[in-house]
């Protein structure tokens, strides 16, 4: 069995919340009944979109582990107006504290149609944005995030839309489709 889930923001990527004391964070158990998946990946708490879950081992490491190079594909709100120029780093690799990145597609895009984060992402008159659109073929934790803040481009929103040939879209926030 494969599930697409649309993950909403604030949600862990986990059926249990073990780390809190007192008001326990959202979880998959608030949005996914279906007993024995496991998600095959993350997704970090603060980010948004498509997360796999299945309850076949294989096809769990087949998506997650870096070995297979599962294209996954990033809908970015950065601040900021950038340049090709500006993008080139993360098209040819940056290095990170955890060392270099593989290079990355990227481009500007339009907005995109999604819909409505809640809460909003924080609007400011003065401050441009912008979309990008990121694709990857490694999974390091909170990789975009950190890619994107090295070139000078803080993350405002982060979506996740696809995973090889698996995508999120006409799945709303918050609901899944069984394969």
């Amino acid at each position: 069995m494969l599930i697409l889930l649309n993950k909403p923001f604030g949600v862990l990527s986990q059926f249990t919340d073990k780390g809190t004391q007192g008001s326990p964070r959202a979880t998959l158990s608030d949005y996914v009944d279906v007993p024995g998946v496991y998600p095959a990946g993350r997704l970090d708490r603060d980010s948004e979109g498509l997360l796999l879950l299945t309850d076949d081992g294989r096809l769990q490491a087949r998506i997650a582990h870096p070995k297979f190079r599962k294209p996954k594909t990033y809908l970015v709100q950065v601040e900021g107006d950038p340049t090709d120029a500006d993008l080139s780093p993360l098209r040819k690799g940056v290095t990170l504290k955890d060392g270099p990145t593989r290079p990355a597609e990227v481009r500007r895009i339009p907005t995109p149609k999604l819909w409505e984060r809640v809460p909003p992402v924080r609007f400011r008159k003065s401050v441009p944005d912008c979309w990008l659109e990121i694709t990857l073929t490694e999974g390091r934790n909170r990789q975009v995030r950190r890619m994107t803040a090295h070139v000078g481009l803080p993350c405002l929103r982060l979506v996740r839309w696809s995973i090889g040939e698996w995508n999120v879209e006409g799945i709303a926030p918050g609901t899944w489709r069984a394969l």
